[in-house]
């Protein structure tokens, strides 16, 4: 669960935001065709499926192994 959680990045939640926005709206105007896109467009970042099915296009996880390496410098003349 922390791991799904974790994954969230802006995109992902204007994503879900937009959808959000997309089903009230279309609730409000009664226009029910907008209330199914809204539905899809918030499944998508719920989901994490991207353009080409699950885990298609979706943003890799960032991996924080912070190895230092040593750099030895030489003296040009």
């Amino acid at each position: 669960m922390m791991n799904y959680l974790k994954n969230w990045n802006v995109m992902r939640l204007l994503r879900l935001a937009l959808g959000i926005f997309a089903i009230v709206q279309g609730i409000q105007t009664a226009q029910w065709f907008l209330v199914a896109m809204g539905g899809i467009f918030s499944i998508i970042p719920l989901l994490n499926i991207g353009c080409s099915g699950v885990s298609g296009c979706t943003v890799p996880i960032s991996k924080s192994s912070k190895k230092v390496k040593d750099i030895d410098y030489e003296e040009v003349r």
